[in-house]
């Protein structure tokens, strides 16, 4: 490792402990706080230990989202009967990692800003930091509607921050990404400021790229807005995008991942095993569902090949039965050993694999091509023709979702395109005659728009879940029916009174209800919807 990641991560609990005091609610009435610590740090030591929490806090979203969207189901013996996350029957205690994290990184996120404001030589670690805290403000918005933004991350000059309407932040987040991205052209190649190097563990200092990612994230931010009561302000917006255009590579966080010690990948720590061998978490707990199998074994779809490159034994198990709120059948290929890893050994004898739980010291992915992809063809669809048409970023959609599968380890070396090609040409003729994987078979705005999410869904499956389930929260799709595990991922002990059974967003912590008299009260989680969400399900 360099000698900037050493130093940064040796610093981790530091920050946690310096930002909690920097922040909103969550620790701000904490007296116990240690006035000998430190209060301060520099941004070349805060961005990339906090880059480094983001990439830790995303599996969060990560594991909310397989269950969600229907990628993972309970194994039974596990005591998960009557659990919140399989009755849906959420209240203040439920979920709140969620709202917890987002607010720890962005405080850090925060901090940056702050303290690089006015200061010239840090222009680009400003920048950066608002990209960000775009990034994750979104994610609060999608899931908790109104939350405290403009006030938000004041710490303990003000204590009760007000909730800020949440289609007022989207449009804020657009203005803000806007103006990093300006900052960001301005200053990139100064030799004056600041460079990012080897503190950016994003993108290595190529400020470019930022560029490109900040436009990634505005463009999930309008198509999401596009529909409802933002639509004009969407419309408006997609033609504002900076000349340096999209990111069509994964986006990776890797601080320098080791594993020797407790600073290896979260991903492969949670579901696979610890730097000690100890199985994760997760290894056995979660399983595949019967629902997601059926894009792969012919019962929806065909895909003998994606299929094989997530799932571990996948040709002779493709029939698993499980669904969220079914406590039976704990396949034996699965009892013990986390089904998402295709190697061969278990435990520290596991050697890197392809897949998607690929190496102890992998980066950890938190945007695949893929979905940039996606994004850019439903734009077309719209009308927005940003780069390419809808047809040419369907199909870059899917060859990005399996070139991204088939890297080993912690390589990032793509598939040439001729092997790219043989993929696609081999996938569209297993599924000739569906609409869901040929585009042109399409025939009316609604098929279309059907075959790019759920190829989106398909693309993020186990990779994430949290934007899958946003993304059936705003379109509907992939499309459910009846109650049978392969023809809908809810669970089977739903309290939920929506027509879908599904709830449609978070509520707040309880803590939050505690400290502040500013919180939104009087929500419901099946019926209060996210601005957004126009789906009539």
């Amino acid at each position: 490792m360099t000698r900037i990641m050493k130093r940064f991560l040796k610093l981790t609990f530091l920050l946690t402990i310096i930002f909690a005091a920097q922040g909103c609610k969550k620790s701000y009435l904490d007296i116990n706080d240690n006035t000998n610590s430190a209060t301060s740090s520099s941004p070349e030591l805060v961005l990339p230990a906090t880059l480094n929490n983001t990439a830790s806090n995303f599996i969060t979203y990560f594991n909310y989202g397989a269950w969600m969207a229907g990628y993972q189901a309970n194994a039974g013996g596990y005591s998960f009967s009557g659990s919140t996350y399989f009755t849906y029957n959420w209240n203040s205690g439920t979920n709140n990692g969620l709202f917890n994290s987002a607010f720890s990184d962005l405080r850090s996120y925060q901090y940056i800003i702050t303290s690089t404001s006015g200061v010239s030589k840090y222009v680009l670690f400003n920048a950066v930091a608002r990209v960000m805290k775009s990034y994750y403000y979104q994610i609060l918005v999608d899931e908790y509607g109104n939350v405290p933004y403009t006030e938000g991350l004041a710490g303990i000059d003000n204590l009760t921050p007000h909730y800020d309407d949440a289609a007022t932040i989207y449009k804020s987040l657009v203005t803000e990404i806007d103006a990093a991205i300006a900052q960001l052209k301005a200053n990139g190649s100064s030799t004056v400021v600041k460079a990012l190097g080897s503190a950016d563990v994003m993108f290595g200092g190529d400020v470019t790229k930022w560029i490109q990612f900040a436009n990634n994230v505005k463009l999930r931010i309008l198509t999401r807005a596009q529909d409802g009561p933002l639509a004009s302000f969407a419309a408006t917006a997609f033609g504002t995008f900076s000349s340096e255009g999209f990111l069509t590579d994964d986006v990776l966080i890797n601080p320098g991942y080791v594993s020797t010690s407790a600073r290896q990948n979260p991903l492969w720590n949670t579901y696979h095993s610890t730097y000690t061998g100890s199985n994760g978490a997760y290894a056995a707990q979660q399983i595949p569902t019967k629902w997601i199998f059926s894009f792969y074994n012919g019962t929806k779809l065909s895909d003998a090949t994606r299929g094989a490159l997530i799932y571990k034994n996948y040709a002779a198990n493709t029939t698993p039965t499980n669904q969220l709120g079914n406590e039976s059948n704990v396949p034996s290929w699965i009892s013990g050993y986390p089904a998402w890893y295709i190697g061969v050994g278990t435990a520290l004898s596991a050697p890197n694999a392809q897949g998607i739980i690929k190496s102890r010291v992998m980066g950890q992915l938190i945007m695949p091509a893929a979905e940039t992809y996606f994004l850019l063809a439903e734009a077309a669809l719209k009308g927005h023709t940003l780069s390419g048409d809808a047809a040419s970023n369907f199909d870059n959609g899917i060859r990005a979702s399996y070139n991204y599968l088939q890297k080993s380890g912690a390589t990032t070396t793509s598939a040439t395109s001729a092997v790219l090609d043989a993929y696609l040409t081999a996938y569209k003729a297993a599924n000739s005659a569906s609409y869901l994987v040929n585009y042109s078979l399409a025939t009316t705005a609604a098929q279309r728009l059907e075959a790019i999410i759920t190829q989106k869904y398909i693309a993020l499956n186990f990779i994430n879940g949290f934007e899958a389930w946003q993304e059936y929260k705003r379109t509907g799709y992939p499309a459910i029916s009846g109650t049978a595990a392969n023809t809908t991922f809810v669970s089977l002990q739903s309290s939920a009174t929506a027509a879908d059974r599904l709830p449609v967003r978070n509520l707040y912590p309880t803590t939050e209800y505690n400290l502040n008299p500013n919180v939104p009260t009087g929500l419901n989680a099946y019926t209060s919807k996210i601005f957004w969400d126009v789906n009539t399900n």
